[in-house]
């Protein structure tokens, strides 16, 4: 018997809307659930919000009932510590209770610090070390071209993590195998670790960088829906070379106190703080 086609998540039924309503949830769960486990991720967790909705609710084919399928999408995220919002979304696609999502960090939860692709459903790649997740998003788009198969490979990156010489010889193998089944988006909040990048190792003219080493670069506003949907459309109908998304972000969005904040980067917010972040992404209906 044929296997029913996987299509994306009702694309077209998805309004604008309801992926800000969706973002918005997402920041709820991440401050949630770094708050009571009282460590991790939150500036860059936030940051990832839209490019995660877009990605999960409008684009990826996904089955959350059978996260292994041959013939799904796949989404690699590099930058292993935004872990939280990495399964905020896959909770709030289905593939696992939302629930959960608080037992972030606890000793024997699916749910570890970085990503574990053999403890949590929908994880494709065990991720923390910076700097891997393109030859590994690579080594799936390439195996999927030579398979003849249609799914498509995304792959999530810090712009900090861009700072490392593996990601730029991934990128040339990509340019060189004419991987356009694959699609990179770059995280660029502007800040790694203690401070912000240009003070550590400048990355401007960061798409220029890319466009020399054979790829489609494109620019994009990374909170906003419109700008998102259609690079990753434009990315989807290129052919003979693989595309980056550079998204525009800020670090902490949503969240006033955390907003362009190096302090924000792997540090949780007190009890006090997360009363404070949840009255600010109260949903609107309430405010």
């Amino acid at each position: 018997m044929l296997e029913k086609e996987l299509l994306p998540i009702a694309a077209a039924e998805t309004s604008l809307a309801e992926l800000e309503a969706i973002a918005r949830r997402l920041r709820r769960h991440i401050i949630r659930m770094i708050g009571h486990a009282g460590s991790g991720h939150p500036g860059g967790s936030l940051s990832a919000v839209e490019v995660l909705t877009a990605l999960y609710f409008r684009v990826l084919r996904v089955d959350p009932q059978d996260p292994a399928r041959p013939d799904r999408d796949r989404f690699i995220l590099s930058k292993g510590h935004a872990a939280p919002a990495l399964y905020a979304v896959l909770a709030e696609r289905g593939f696992f209770p939302a629930e959960e999502l608080m037992t972030l960090r606890q000793l024997g939860s699916r749910l570890q610090g970085h990503p574990d692709m053999t403890a949590t459903p929908g994880v494709e790649m065990t991720s923390g070390c910076e700097g891997l997740g393109l030859s590994f998003g690579i080594g799936h788009a390439l195996a999927l071209k030579m398979d003849g198969r249609p799914s498509r490979v995304y792959v999530l990156l810090g712009d900090g993590e861009c700072q490392e010489g593996q990601v730029w010889e991934a990128a040339l193998f990509a340019h060189h195998h004419h991987l356009e089944n694959l699609t990179a988006l770059v995280d660029r909040n502007r800040i790694q670790l203690t401070n912000f990048t240009e003070e550590i190792v400048g990355l401007e003219p960061l798409a220029q960088k890319w466009r020399a080493f054979g790829w489609q670069a494109l620019t994009v506003d990374g909170h906003s829906f419109p700008e998102l949907l259609q690079a990753l459309e434009e990315a989807r109908s290129t052919s003979g070379r693989p595309t980056v998304i550079i998204a525009h972000t800020v670090k902490g969005k949503g969240v006033s106190f955390m907003e362009n904040s190096p302090a924000f980067h792997g540090k949780a917010p007190t009890p006090q703080q997360v009363a404070q972040a949840l009255a600010e992404l109260a949903p609107e209906k309430q405010q």
